[in-house]
């Protein structure tokens, strides 16, 4: 085991310092990730593998068109592509604790927990960079009216069909290279995390107001340089709050499937 967490600690930096040459990470992100990828290589290099194609895939997901997004959803959203600390955290903190503990029992239900955390936030990453380039108006989960690209709790059918596929991917996936054989729990624990995610981005995530732009925003500080503030959902309730929820949903309805 000592080996594999040496060796996994040099296989995570060299794609963490890849990551952050082309600015996909921070260098927060980039530590956290080295953690996060280290933990999963001690779970053993299967779980390594899943991790990797998840990161790999999202990064280029994120690159394709970049600029393009940009120029939608640059002033809305909160954080840019360069993924920090707490992002990485959110999206695979919960994958990475699963797998330990699938690693450590050999309880299957670990396994589908683990990766029913990925896929969720494989779902919700697809479903936010597809859906953002794809082009078309989004509709608010809750209320179906018309929302700017961008917003959380907004929906588009292109998003849910690249949210739907992302699942699938990690659930096919993990079935494929042994590491969880309850396909159907990982698929549906993904696409309800997913789910989740953009409920909880309808209601509970905070939503800001910049009053020099007039404009609808997830920053504390608007492209203007002007502070914004608070016009509805739960104050200090933010994207990376509700990435976390994404995950513990799709780990919890996998596992509880899996009993």
């Amino acid at each position: 085991m000592m080996e594999r967490a040496l060796a996994g600690f040099l296989l995570a930096g060299a794609i963490a310092f890849v990551a952050r040459t082309v600015r996909a990470l921070s260098l927060g992100g980039a530590i956290t990730a080295l953690l996060v990828g280290t933990a999963a290589a001690i779970a053993g290099w299967t779980w390594a593998t899943v991790l990797i194609v998840f990161f790999v895939t999202s990064s280029a997901l994120s690159h394709f068109k970049r600029a393009t997004r940009e120029a939608r959803i640059g002033g809305i959203v909160e954080k840019g592509n360069e993924r920090d600390a707490v992002q990485v955290l959110a999206n695979g903190g919960v994958f990475a604790a699963g797998a330990l503990l699938a690693a450590a029992t050999g309880a299957s239900v670990w396994a589908a927990a683990a990766l029913g955390a990925l896929a969720a936030a494989t779902a919700d990453t697809w479903a936010t960079e597809v859906g953002t380039v794809a082009g078309g108006s989004p509709r608010s989960i809750i209320s179906f009216k018309p929302l700017p690209a961008g917003t959380s709790g907004g929906v588009t059918v292109s998003g849910t069909l690249a949210s739907v596929a992302g699942a699938a991917f990690i659930a096919g996936l993990g079935y494929l290279i042994g590491v969880g054989s309850a396909a159907a729990a990982v698929f549906i624990g993904g696409v309800l995390g997913s789910l989740a995610d953009s409920l909880m981005g309808g209601t509970v995530q905070e939503r800001r107001w910049c009053d020099g732009c007039l404009e609808a925003t997830e920053r504390r500080t608007h492209y203007c340089g002007r502070a914004t503030r608070v016009v509805g959902g739960v104050p200090g309730a933010r994207n990376d709050f509700v990435n976390v929820v994404c995950t513990l949903v799709g780990a919890g309805v996998a596992g509880a499937l899996t009993r």
